[in-house]
C-alpha cells in the first residue's frame, strides 16, 4: 500500500527549540484575583457564601464487595434469559493502540518550554483548569495539552503540528491530536454556554452566590442542564423553588446548622397551601434539602466514585408497542437486543449505537440499572458523614433528614446518573464510530496508486449497458463508449472491446462493484481465460464505486468533464480510482465513500469535521505537485481553502509553473501564516522545472531587462517606488522543494554537507534539533523508495469460479478484498454481490502480518485476504467468514 506518511516516525523536520530547564511545564491555575473581573459582561458578582463545614469525604468507608454485586431491583428482564456480553470477545485488532501517558523523563520528543508563557488564558474562565481537565479526558500529558492549546489558538493545522512540531506534542499522531482538538472545543462550548446562562440569570435577578459557584463547577452539558434547568424561562419551577417561595428555606438550613432551635410548627399557616399542616411543612423542607444535596459537588463526586466501583449495567428489551404493531423485518434487525444486559464498562461502542437506534425507532426500551447497595451506602454516608447535623437530632428530625436524602437520590440524583451514563456511552460510541470511519477513509485514500498504465474503466449495467472509459497514464480521457454485455449481444460486443483494448494498448480493466458487477466480472474472466484478447495479457480488478454516481452529477464533475454524459463520467471516475485513489476520492464527499459504521446516527457536525480533517491529513502528508495538481486536490492542503487554491491556479495560469516554494508568497491571500502551514506539503518536480527554465531561459532574461527598464520608467513618471521584477527573473529551483523538509529548516539542511559523520555527532556539530537531522535522512530515503514503488496488480481479486451467492458452501476458501472495518468485525467483498463478515474474534494476532502486529493495527479497506466460509444464511443473505491470512 501507499506509504503512510502520517506515522510518527516519518518526516520530522521540527525547528530546534531549547528544552525547558527541568523538562517540565509549569501550569498555573486561573488567577484568583481575576474572579470578579474575568467575566467581561458581569459588572458585579454576588458574594459566594462560605461552604458549610463538613466531614471529609476521604475518611469514609466504601465497601469493597463491588464486583459481584448485581442489580437487585426493578429489572425488567428475567435473569435466566439475560444475555451477558463476554469480555474476552472485546479484543479488536482493528482498533487504534491505546494512548499511554508518555514519561516526561525520556519521551520520544523532549518537552519544551510552553509557548508564550506558563498560563493558558481562556476567554471564559471556570472553576476548573482546562489544561488539567483536557489531560484527564484525553489521557495526554498536561504539558502537551498546554502546548496544543496554544498551537491551536495560533491557527496551526493538525498536519503541520503532527509533522513539524513533534517536540512540542511528544510525537502524538494525527488521530490523537484530533481527539484533543475535539475535546478542547467541547470544553470551550461548555464554558461558553455556562457564561451565557450566568448572564441570563443575572439579568433576570435569579443568580445567587451558590448558583454562581455551582454553574462555574460544571464540566459537562449534563451537569450544566442539571443545575440550570429549574431557572430556565418557561419552567414551572421545582418543588424546592416552590417551597422556598413559601419561606421554608430558613427551616431547612436550621435543621442542618442549628437543630436544637428548629421548630416546624412555627411555620404552619392553615390558610396557605403548602403550609396548612405539619405534613406539608415537612414535605417542603424535604424538597429544599433534597435540592441542596443533589447540587452539592462533594455529594455528586462521592456517588460517581461509588458507581465506578459497582456493577452498573445497561439493559434493553423489546418494547410492548413495537411487538404488536411493528414491522417484523425491522424488529428482527434488533433480535440480539430483545433481552440484553451488559456492564457499562464492557459494552461495545457498536452495541450502544444499535441500542440507541432501536430506542429511537420505538422498537426497544432501554434502562440503566444501579444496584440497591449503591443507594444504601450513599444514603448512609450522607446522613452520617457529609450532611450530619452539627448538633444532636431528635428522631423525628432524623427521619426528615433520611427522607430528604432518599428523595434526593430517587428523584434527582439517580435520573442525573442515568443521563450521564447514557450520554457518556453515546458520546464515546459516536467518537469511536467517527474515528473508525476516519481510519478506514485514511487507509482507502492512501491505497497505492497504479502508475504508468492505460486503464479501461467499466461501470456495469443491464438494460442501459456497461459504460466504458479508457484513460491514459496521465489520467487523460482517450475514449468513452457503451457496450451491452448482458442482453444477448455479448459475442459481438467482445469484438468491440478487443478492438478498443488493442487500439489504445490497454491491458488493465477496472470494474465497478455496483449493479451487474458479478455478471460483468464473469464475462471478462471467461474471455481472459480463453485468451481472447491475445496478444494482450489482460488483467482486471474490482473497485468500489461508492459515490461515483453522486460525483458524476456534481458541479466539479461538470466543470472537469463538461462535454461528457454523467453516466460516462462515472466510468472515468472508476478507472481513476485505481490510477490515483487519493486524487480521485478527494472529489467525493467523504461520507458517501461508504466505509463507516452507523454514520447516520452520529453527530453529523463531528463526522464532517473529522472526515475533512482526515482528507486534509492524507493529502498533506502525501503532498501534491503544485504545477500539475487539480484545484480540488489543492484545496485540501493544510492551510489552504477553495479561494486560496483558486488563486494559486490563477497565478500558475498567468505566470507559468512555480519555480520554488518562495514564489507561493506572491500569490494573493497567502500570507506568512498560510505559507508556514502549507509550504511543507507542496512539491516541485525538478525535471519539469528544469525543462521549463531551459526552454524559457532566453525569454526570461529578456523579460527581466524589459521589466526592469519599464518599472524604472514607470517609477520616474509616477513618482512611486520601483516595482518588483517579474518573479521568474529572480527565482531559482531548490532541490529541497521536492522533499517534505520545511523551508524553515532549509538552513540546517543546506549546511548538512559533511560526509562520514554519524547522525548524533553531526546534529550536535550543527547545534540543531535531532529531529531535523533524522528528517533529512528519512526524507531522502523515502523519496528514493517512493520513486521505485511497484504495485502488485496482476493477481486477480477473486476466484474465477465463484461469482454468485449460490456458489458458496461451508468450507470454501476464497480470496477477497476488505470493504469496511468495524469494531465488531471486518466486511470482505468475496465476489458474490454480498460482503461477508469476519467476526472480530476470528481476527487473531497470529493471522496478521508482522507490520500490523508491531503497530497494533488490524485490517482496513483495500487489503487482500484469504478467507474460509463458516456459514451461509441464504434467507438473510448473510455470510460468516474466518480469516486464514492476509495476502
Amino acid at each position: 500500500s501507499r506509504p503512510n506518511l502520517s506515522s510518527s516516525s516519518h518526516f520530522d523536520v521540527s525547528l530546534p527549540i531549547a528544552p525547558a530547564e527541568d523538562n517540565r511545564v509549569q501550569l498555573l491555575k486561573p488567577k484568583e484575583e481575576n474572579v470578579g473581573t474575568e467575566l467581561k459582561t458581569l459588572n458585579q458578582m454576588p458574594v459566594v457564601p462560605k461552604k458549610m463545614e463538613t466531614n471529609s469525604f476521604q475518611g469514609t468507608n466504601i465497601k469493597s464487595s463491588e464486583s459481584d454485586e448485581k442489580p437487585s431491583t426493578s429489572a425488567p428482564i428475567a435473569g435466566n434469559q439475560v444475555k451477558h456480553e463476554k469480555s474476552e470477545e472485546d479484543l479488536a485488532f482493528d482498533e487504534p493502540p491505546f494512548k499511554k501517558i508518555k514519561s516526561t523523563t525520556s519521551p520520544e520528543g523532549k518537552p519544551v518550554k510552553n509557548l508564550g508563557g506558563n498560563k493558558v488564558k481562556e476567554e471564559f474562565e471556570m472553576n476548573w483548569d482546562i489544561v488539567q481537565v483536557l489531560s484527564e479526558r484525553t489521557n495526554v500529558e498536561p504539558w502537551v495539552c498546554a502546548n496544543l492549546i496554544r498551537l491551536f489558538q495560533e491557527e496551526n493545522t493538525i498536519p503541520f503540528i503532527a509533522r513539524y512540531r513533534k517536540e512540542l506534542i511528544n510525537n502524538l499522531d494525527a488521530d490523537a491530536l484530533r481527539e484533543v482538538q475535539q475535546t478542547l472545543e467541547e470544553l470551550r462550548s461548555v464554558a461558553k454556554k455556562t457564561h451565557t446562562m450566568i448572564q441570563k440569570l443575572k439579568k433576570e435577578g435569579k443568580l445567587s452566590g451558590c448558583l454562581f459557584t455551582a454553574l462555574l463547577n460544571c464540566r459537562t452539558f449534563e451537569e450544566l442542564d442539571h443545575v440550570s434547568a429549574p431557572y430556565k424561562t418557561g419552567s414551572k419551577g421545582t418543588k424546592a423553588q416552590r417551597a422556598k417561595q413559601l419561606g421554608l428555606e430558613p427551616a431547612a438550613l436550621s435543621l442542618l446548622q442549628n437543630p436544637m432551635e428548629f421548630n416546624l410548627f412555627s411555620y404552619i399557616r392553615p390558610n396557605v397551601k403548602g403550609l396548612a399542616n405539619i405534613q406539608e411543612v415537612e414535605a417542603g423542607v424535604q424538597h429544599i434539602l433534597a435540592d441542596i444535596f443533589a447540587k452539592d459537588k462533594d455529594t455528586l463526586d462521592f456517588i460517581r466514585k461509588l458507581c465506578q466501583q459497582r456493577y452498573i449495567c445497561i439493559q434493553s428489551a423489546l418494547a410492548k408497542v413495537s411487538s404488536k404493531n411493528g414491522n417484523e423485518k425491522d424488529i428482527d434487525k434488533f433480535q440480539l437486543y430483545h433481552e440484553f444486559s451488559c456492564n457499562i464498562k464492557n459494552i461495545q461502542h457498536h452495541q450502544i449505537l444499535a441500542i440507541n437506534r432501536g430506542e429511537n425507532l420505538k422498537i426497544l426500551t432501554v434502562k440503566v440499572n444501579i444496584p440497591d447497595g449503591v443507594k444504601n451506602e450513599f444514603c448512609w454516608w450522607c446522613v452520617n458523614e457529609r450532611w450530619r447535623p452539627k448538633q444532636f437530632l431528635k428522631p423525628e428530625l432524623m427521619r426528615i433528614l433520611r427522607n430528604s436524602v432518599e428523595d434526593a437520590y430517587k428523584r434527582l440524583i439517580y435520573p442525573l446518573l442515568c443521563r450521564e451514563f447514557r450520554s457518556k456511552l453515546t458520546s464515546d460510541a459516536e467518537k469511536e464510530s467517527v474515528m473508525m470511519f476516519g481510519r478506514n477513509l485514511r487507509q482507502l485514500l492512501l491505497t497505492s496508486p497504479v502508475r504508468g498504465r492505460t486503464l479501461m474503466g467499466v461501470d456495469p449495467g443491464y438494460k442501459h449497458g456497461c459504460k466504458l472509459a479508457i484513460i491514459s497514464p496521465t489520467s487523460q480521457i482517450l475514449h468513452t463508449d457503451i457496450v451491452y454485455l448482458h442482453s444477448g449481444q455479448g459475442f459481438r460486443e467482445a469484438e468491440k472491446i478487443k478492438r478498443l483494448l488493442q487500439q489504445f494498448n490497454c491491458s488493465t480493466v477496472v470494474i465497478g462493484n455496483g449493479t451487474a458487477c458479478r455478471e460483468t466480472e464473469a464475462y471478462f474472466a471467461d474471455l481472459i481465460m480463453k485468451k481472447y484478447f491475445a496478444p494482450l495479457d489482460v488483467v482486471y480488478c474490482i473497485v468500489s464505486e461508492a459515490g461515483a454516481s453522486i460525483y458524476s452529477v456534481s458541479p466539479e464533475a461538470s466543470k472537469e468533464m463538461p462535454d461528457l454524459d454523467p453516466n460516462l463520467r462515472s466510468a472515468v471516475s472508476i478507472a481513476r480510482r485505481v490510477q490515483d485513489p487519493l486524487a480521485e476520492l478527494v472529489k467525493i464527499e467523504p461520507k458517501h465513500i461508504g466505509v463507516g459504521m452507523y454514520q447516520h446516527d452520529v453527530s453529523q457536525t463531528l463526522l464532517k469535521a473529522t472526515l475533512d480533517s482526515v482528507v486534509e491529513e492524507c493529502v498533506s502528508f502525501v503532498g501534491v505537485d503544485i504545477n500539475i495538481c487539480s484545484e480540488i486536490l489543492l484545496r485540501h492542503i493544510a492551510g489552504l481553502n477553495a479561494n486560496r487554491a483558486r488563486n494559486i491556479i490563477e497565478w500558475r495560469e498567468k505566470n507559468g509553473p512555480f519555480i520554488n516554494r518562495e514564489q507561493l508568497k506572491e500569490v494573493k491571500g497567502l500570507g506568512p501564516k498560510t505559507f508556514q502551514q502549507c509550504a511543507g506539503f507542496i512539491r516541485f518536480n525538478q525535471e519539469y522545472i528544469k525543462t521549463f527554465c531551459s526552454s524559457k531561459k532566453t525569454q526570461i532574461g529578456s523579460q527581466a531587462l524589459l521589466t526592469k527598464a519599464g518599472a524604472q520608467a514607470t517609477s520616474e513618471k509616477q513618482g512611486k517606488k520601483k516595482s518588483k521584477p517579474t518573479p521568474s527573473s529572480s527565482q531559482q529551483p531548490n532541490p529541497l522543494d521536492q522533499t517534505c523538509i520545511h523551508p524553515e529548516s532549509y538552513n540546517i539542511a543546506m549546511r548538512d554537507q559533511t560526509p562520514g559523520l554519524c547522525l548524533p555527532f553531526h546534529a550536535g556539530f550543527l547545534s540543531s534539533n535531532l529531529h531535523v537531522m533524522q528528517c533529512i535522512l528519512i526524507c531522502l530515503i523515502y523519496f528514493i523508495l517512493f520513486l521505485f514503488l511497484i504495485t502488485d496488480f496482476d493477481k486477480p481479486d477473486f476466484k474465477r469460479s465463484i461469482v454468485c451467492f449460490e456458489d458458496l458452501s461451508v468450507g470454501t476458501v476464497l480470496t477477497g478484498k476488505v470493504e469496511n472495518a468495524t469494531p465488531f468485525g471486518v466486511f470482505v467483498d468475496i465476489g458474490v454481490g454480498k460482503a461477508g463478515l469476519i467476526p472480530v474474534r476470528n481476527i487473531t494476532e497470529a493471522k496478521l502480518s508482522k507490520v500490523k502486529k508491531r503497530r497494533s493495527l488490524g485490517l482496513g479497506p483495500g487489503e487482500r485476504v484469504e478467507v474460509k466460509v463458516l456459514n451461509v444464511d441464504i434467507p438473510r443473505l448473510r455470510i460468516t467468514l474466518d480469516l486464514i491470512r492476509v495476502l
